[in-house]
C-alpha cells in the first residue's frame, strides 16, 4: 500500500511541534479553522471543511509527548478510510525534525496526488505556526 511522506525542519522545541499536532487551538491555526480535538488516546478528532460538508474524523491512537502522534482515519472520505497519519518528532541541535507519514492508501489513483500536494503545503503552515510566524490555516476560506 502506498504512503505519503513529508519531512520538515522546524526551529522550535519538540514540545511546541507536538502541540501543533495535538492541541485544538494549534490545529485551527495551520490546517482548518473547524477543529474539535482533545489530546487523549481513544478520542475522536473532527476536521470540518466547507461548513462541514466534508468532515474527517480521526481516532487518536498514540500520543508520546514531544515524540510521536498516530491517528487512524475513520473513513468519512472513502479514499482515507483506515489510513494512518503518523507524526514523528526528533530533536536536533538547531531544529526539530518532523517526519509525517500518511500511510496505507489503497491506490495512487484518485486524490492521492492532490493530498500529497496539500500535505506539503500544510507542513509549511505547521512549521510557521510552531516558529511563531503569524499565518492562517490553509483551509480558512473553506470553513
Amino acid at each position: 500500500m502506498p504512503d505519503l511522506l513529508h519531512q520538515i525542519l522546524i526551529r522550535a522545541a519538540p514540545e511546541r511541534v507536538y502541540e501543533a499536532v495535538t492541541a485544538q487551538e494549534a490545529l485551527c491555526k495551520w490546517w482548518t479553522g473547524d477543529v474539535v480535538a482533545e489530546p487523549t488516546v481513544g478520542s475522536i478528532a473532527e476536521f470540518g471543511f466547507s461548513n462541514r460538508a466534508t468532515l474527517f474524523r480521526m481516532r487518536i491512537d498514540e500520543l508520546m509527548p514531544a515524540k510521536r502522534v498516530v491517528w487512524t482515519c475513520l473513513g468519512d472520505w472513502p479514499e482515507w478510510k483506515d489510513t494512518r497519519l503518523t507524526w514523528e518528532i526528533t530533536p536536533g541541535d538547531k531544529a526539530t525534525t518532523l517526519r509525517f507519514t500518511h500511510a496505507d492508501w489503497r491506490s495512487t489513483d484518485g486524490a492521492f496526488a492532490d493530498c500529497n500536494t496539500s500535505w506539503g503545503t500544510l507542513m509549511h503552515r505547521l512549521r510557521d505556526w510552531a516558529e511563531g510566524k503569524a499565518r492562517e490555516p490553509v483551509f480558512k476560506g473553506y470553513v
